[in-house]
């Protein structure tokens, strides 16, 4: 039996979970994994969540990720991280953006951003935290924060085997290469 890893990108619409998902991919398949992805956009273009789950392996019969079988949760917002806790294994590890996004309840005055959600994610998995936003923000161009993530997850889960460069650059616009560039070794320089 192949040894199967899955991963699940979680968000909000607009902050490139689905690009994220599609670097990961591309890297894997040249890599010579069997590779599966599924998206899910929901309400994305209104602020809504988004999740992306990628599996890889030697052979992979489906895209979908069971509850407590995600190797990794990477949550481009922080809030996103808790929604999605249930589906990472035990001994998962999590990458999260220290970000908020104000939901429309709470834009509205509905309703509060709930308070300790980080530390709730930290009582209960291995997380790697960081404010991916204003490393991106550093670096010009708050956009590219999803790479950051990226950058990230690849150190987290040691997948330094493949080139991430390479598979950047031949997959985000000209125009970013080098801002992404900078923005993967910043997020992987991230986690400890």
């Amino acid at each position: 039996m192949s040894q199967v890893k899955s991963a699940l990108l979680v968000g909000v619409g607009g902050q490139g979970a689905i690009l994220t998902a599609k670097v990961l991919v591309k890297g894997l398949m040249e890599a010579g994994f069997d590779v599966k992805m599924s998206e899910v956009h929901g309400m994305s273009q209104r602020g809504g969540s988004v999740s992306t789950q990628v599996r890889w392996g030697d052979k992979v019969y489906s895209p979908l990720i069971g509850k407590g079988a995600a190797d990794i949760i990477v949550a481009f917002e922080k809030m996103e991280a808790v929604r999605y806790a249930d589906y990472l294994k035990s001994d998962g590890v999590a990458v999260i953006n220290d970000y908020e996004i104000e939901g429309a309840t709470v834009a509205a005055g509905l309703a509060q951003y709930p308070e300790g959600t980080l530390e709730a994610m930290q009582a209960h998995f291995h997380c790697h935290v960081l404010k991916a936003e204003e490393i991106a923000r550093g670096l010009g161009n708050a956009k590219c924060m999803n790479i950051v993530l990226f950058g990230s997850m690849v150190k987290a889960l040691g997948m330094d085997d493949i080139d991430w460069e390479k598979v950047i650059g031949e997959t985000v616009p000209e125009k970013f290469r080098e801002l992404n560039l900078k923005a993967y070794k910043a997020g992987y320089e991230a986690v400890l």
